[in-house]
């Protein structure tokens, strides 16, 4: 299916299918679109609804004029972020890095990778 910039392809969308003992069915979610869900008896079925959905969602927005949210898999990243912690932590991570022989920026994303 060819798409254009203003209505985005929802199977580009990330998505989580997990059971909900709550509701005894089968509950997708949409990372882009957090407020949405839609519950199935099976995951196939909520999958596809919420596909559905989206694409009735997205025409909505844009028929409002409102922009859909750009997929996170089409989206361009850095592969740098501005983290801002107390000088406590910060005094605290730097000792640990320099413990450990490496630099504060390897010993932070050897922390993050490992959680």
């Amino acid at each position: 299916m060819i798409q254009d910039n203003v209505h985005p392809d929802v199977t580009h969308y990330t998505y989580r299918v997990t059971w909900s003992a709550e509701d005894d069915e089968f509950v997708a979610t949409c990372a882009e679109f957090p407020s949405l869900s839609w519950l199935a008896p099976s995951q196939v079925e909520a999958l596809q609804g919420l596909e559905v959905l989206l694409r009735e969602v997205i025409a909505d927005m844009v028929e409002q004029g409102e922009q859909a949210p750009q997929p996170f898999a089409e989206r361009s990243y850095s592969g740098k972020f501005n983290l801002r912690v107390g000088e406590s932590l910060h005094r605290e991570l730097a000792m640990q890095a320099a413990e450990d022989g490496m630099s504060l920026n390897q010993y932070v994303l050897r922390r993050l990778t490992a959680a």
